[in-house]
């Protein structure tokens, strides 16, 4: 199968995982803009757009696996989905401490995730093609993640901003599947 390509049958499942992808890569964007346009100026609205990125996580992963065949058919998201509402609890409590806890707990949650989005976007491969960027995306995270650690360990404080880096990187990856699906469609059109 060409990286284009898609398995027979699957065509309104592609139509969901590109949009699903432009969904995911619009709120990743609107949250980076939000992190650097506002957050420095309110504490409380940093601290909200922190609890609400695993939220939104976890709320993404349980409506895409409800949307591709339930979560018993899509374990990897429906392990996401825990762990991502695990880590939105975690950084609930942690804002109370500090921000290096937050920013560890963000590097334990972004290797967890990126793990996870990896073994999920491997298996969609063989149906959907064009999942190499997810493949990036989750292999990513999990890098990003244990660099957040180490960064947590530092006695500098971190920041939002910190986390909007990855944020950000992570909406580059999501809108170029998004587009690459989009592109793989048009092709598929056009042969035919």
């Amino acid at each position: 199968m060409r990286p284009y390509e898609i398995a027979p049958g699957t065509t309104d499942q592609a139509q969901w995982l590109r949009q699903y992808y432009f969904l995911r890569g619009a709120f990743s964007v609107a949250w980076v803009v939000a992190a650097f346009a506002i957050a420095p100026s309110s504490a409380v609205i940093a601290a909200a757009l922190l609890v609400a990125y695993p939220a939104w996580d976890a709320a993404a992963n349980y409506l895409d696996a409800l949307r591709s065949g339930g979560l018993s058919q899509n374990r990897t998201q429906g392990l996401n989905v825990l762990v991502s509402l695990a880590t939105t609890i975690a950084v609930i409590l942690a804002l109370q401490v500090s921000m290096n806890w937050v920013l560890g707990i963000f590097g334990a949650w972004a290797i967890l995730s990126g793990l996870l989005q990896l073994g999920t976007a491997v298996r969609r491969w063989k149906r959907f093609g064009a999942q190499w960027a997810m493949v990036l995306s989750g292999s990513q995270s999990a890098l990003a993640g244990g660099f957040f650690i180490f960064q947590a360990s530092m006695p500098v404080v971190p920041s939002i901003a910190d986390v909007a880096g990855y944020a950000a990187v992570g909406a580059l990856y999501f809108l170029v599947s998004a587009v690459w699906l989009t592109v793989g469609t048009w092709r598929r059109r056009a042969a035919t």
